[in-house]
């Protein structure tokens, strides 16, 4: 699964990477600890570029009569993403880029769970491939979205068995066109991302708890 990453990446080199049209009018906060509950920055295709905003990660399906259902929901496994009818309804026509720069995994060390960060090897941003969806329930609204994660790649796979979805960036603008609707071609590209352009190191145990949120969080150790 995926529990917990960062977005430490100041908003102007977002909007380049990304091609956000909307940048300029988010309250943006880095996010050095960022868990389930939480708001993330997630992207969809905007009128004449991408278009930015925050959602709750953890999926409430619009089907939902509890919203707490999201709780169970911060990650989608790609493999059954088309078996299950709620989550290919979405694939179908409701796709986002989960914007990330790093996410954290615990790593048994003599007994004790010890946090290890993994980013890219450059220090660039990049995006989780993401599902979202909107619930209504007696007057309340509430928009969220769930991680996709997929087997661990090799340098992954030393310290968890599986790891989110790292869309390749040639991909990225495929997966949040919604005019994109081969299903097969979709779930082809959720594969683990290539471990050679990645690296993971030691983090302080302040990662554990999400009322933490500064540079302990990705300080190696």
């Amino acid at each position: 699964m995926c529990g917990r990453f960062s977005l430490t990446t100041e908003i102007h080199k977002l909007q380049e990477r990304f091609f956000l049209e909307n940048s300029d009018s988010l309250d943006f906060q880095l996010g050095y600890n960022i868990a389930p509950g939480q708001k993330v920055l997630a992207v969809v295709k905007g009128e004449q570029k991408n278009k930015a905003g925050f959602l709750h990660w953890g999926l409430v399906p619009s089907w939902a009569k509890d919203k707490k259902i999201g709780n169970k929901m911060i990650n989608a496994r790609a493999e059954t993403l088309q078996e299950k009818v709620s989550f290919r309804r979405l694939l179908e026509r409701r796709r986002c880029l989960i914007l990330a720069d790093s996410f954290f995994e615990w790593k048994a060390d003599e007994g004790v769970k010890k946090p290890v960060r993994f980013v890219m090897q450059d220090q660039e941003p990049f995006a989780f491939a993401g599902l979202w969806d909107r619930w209504n329930h007696d007057g309340e609204e509430l928009v969220s979205c769930t991680v996709i994660t997929t087997q661990p790649n090799e340098l992954v796979k030393d310290v968890h068995n599986r790891m989110p979805v790292i869309l390749q960036k040639e991909h990225e603008q495929k997966w949040i066109d919604q005019e994109e609707q081969d299903l097969t071609f979709l779930t082809s590209i959720l594969t683990p991302f290539d471990a050679r352009f990645m690296k993971a190191y030691k983090v302080s145990s302040a990662v554990n708890s999400p009322k933490n949120n500064d540079l302990r969080c990705i300080t190696p150790t």
